[in-house]
């Protein structure tokens, strides 16, 4: 197992300083390694997870290999020849397990964004103290959105959010956490090759959770409630003008209706396997708050935003794999792991075999699976 930094090293490195994990401390698990600590219902901070992740590998007994970096992987007759800062490998058989989040993913246009204007992602930002005083523009509304947005507008900064598509969760549900409940009814073992649309659903931006020792819903309403200014889709810069989609009545009817399935679907279940009397009533959040007006442009040359955090999502790096499996939007083909070159295979992508694929307790089953997958290929190999 090859390692560029240090066990746990994108925790330890990539992430803002008051970041929880989305799921309670009960779903942190991996095989031989769960929670066990006083409080299964909290949010695992960015120490307690990197101290997490490295017990695993002690427990684990992994051969990891670290502060060595990948720089090549390329066919080599039958196998594979990978190339690293500490020398070359063989082997007949690769598992691409560097994730989905290797970069930020940001608009073509932010070259066009006057200098005066600081720009950051969450790569960098680590708390509101370390940002320009002033106006500060969060571009995203997933769960990586919303929580700086409310953590910069409580530093006593204004701040203005530029809402996209968004999925949209209550924090707790019926008195059970949200993700007690996806995971209780089945929704989260959904598998790939029963989806709609996966390209789609592999495309999802993070949902609008937080994870607080008070177990907040953290939505747009609470947001504008925090005096959080909500504007459209940022689609463009011109002549140094930041402008913005209008449709939000669209955006927030769409996100507010398939929460409402999904809570059906919550309820359906409860019903139908008798669980009613175990969790609380039906609920029913109130619909997303439409502004009165919202405004459509931003000079940014006037001082008004002094900075501009970019929680745009993010995206895989494959510049170091010289095998042709990756797509023209920088996607790995893949089907449920199996990569397009014989011997290659993917672990940690969204959907990659089940909707939980990218969470720390989904990674088990994908694992079993694709590793049973590489297992057969390597006994084929050795009868052939």
């Amino acid at each position: 197992m090859l390692e560029r930094g240090e066990v746990a090293n994108s925790w330890r490195s990539e992430r803002w300083d008051s970041l929880r994990l989305l799921t309670p401390n009960w779903q942190s698990r991996l095989p031989g390694l769960s929670y066990d600590g006083p409080d299964p219902d909290g949010y695992m901070t960015i120490g307690e997870v990197t101290e997490f992740i490295e017990r695993f590998a002690a427990v684990s007994r992994a051969p990891v290999r670290t502060g060595t970096n990948v720089t090549s992987v390329r066919r080599a007759g039958d196998g594979y020849r990978v190339t690293t800062s500490h020398g070359e490998f063989r082997c007949q058989a690769v598992v691409i397990a560097s994730g989905a989040c290797n970069q930020p993913a940001v608009p073509k246009f932010t070259d066009a964004i006057p200098e005066s204007v600081e720009q950051l992602t969450p790569f960098d930002y680590r708390d509101p103290a370390k940002l320009p005083d002033g106006g500060v523009l969060v571009v995203g509304a997933s769960a990586t959105g919303v929580q700086l947005a409310a953590e910069v507008r409580r530093s006593g900064r204004p701040v203005t959010l530029s809402v996209g598509e968004h999925v949209r969760l209550p924090r707790t549900y019926r008195g059970r956490d949200v993700l007690w409940w996806m995971d209780a009814s089945g929704v989260w073992d959904q598998r790939y090759d029963e989806v709609d649309d996966l390209t789609r659903a592999r495309r999802l931006p993070s949902p609008q959770l937080v994870g607080t020792p008070d177990r907040t819903t953290l939505d747009l309403n609470a947001l504008a409630a925090m005096g959080v200014q909500l504007i459209g889709r940022w689609a463009a810069v011109r002549d140094g003008r930041a402008l913005f989609s209008g449709g939000l009545r669209n955006v927030f009817s769409l996100a507010d209706l398939k929460m409402a399935r999904l809570l059906d679907t919550f309820d359906e279940w409860a019903r139908t396997h008798g669980r009613d009397a175990e969790v609380g009533p039906p609920e029913r959040l109130p619909p997303t708050n439409v502004p009165e007006s919202t405004r459509l442009q931003l000079d940014l040359g006037s001082g008004e935003i002094r900075s501009i955090v970019w929680a745009t999502g993010f995206r895989p790096e494959y510049g170091w794999l010289d095998v042709p499996v990756v797509d023209p939007r920088s996607q790995l083909r893949h089907d449920g792991g199996v990569v397009d070159s014989p011997g290659m295979y993917a672990l940690g992508l969204p959907v990659l075999r089940r909707r939980k694929s990218t969470f720390i307790y989904g990674i088990e089953d994908d694992a079993r699976e694709v590793i049973d997958l590489l297992t057969r290929y390597l006994a084929a190999r050795r009868r052939s």
